[in-house]
C-alpha cells in the first residue's frame, strides 16, 4: 500500500515539475512551486524524515515563493 502511494506521489511530483518548467506563464509557474514542495514534504514524511520535511516546507513553500512573488510584483511583467 505504501509503495503504491509513493509511486503515485512520485508521478504527481513529476507532473508538477514538468508543469512548473514548461509553462509559459511565470505566475502559474510560481504557483506550482509550493504544490511541488507540498508533495515533496508528504514524501519525506512517509519516508520518516520529518526534519528534512520541515526544512523543505519552510524554505521552498515559504521563503522562495514569497521571494518569487515579490520579484514578479516589482518587475514589469506583462
Amino acid at each position: 500500500m505504501i509503495d503504491l502511494l509513493l509511486n503515485l506521489l512520485m508521478l504527481f511530483l513529476l507532473i508538477t515539475a514538468f508543469f512548473c518548467v514548461f509553462t509559459k506563464d511565470i505566475s502559474t509557474s510560481v504557483i506550482t512551486i509550493p504544490i511541488f514542495s507540498a508533495i515533496l514534504v508528504v514524501i519525506f514524511v512517509i519516508l520518516q524524515a520529518p526534519g528534512v520535511a520541515l526544512a523543505e516546507a519552510v524554505m521552498t513553500a515559504g521563503l522562495t515563493t514569497v521571494f518569487f512573488v515579490i520579484t514578479i510584483h516589482k518587475t514589469e511583467y506583462e
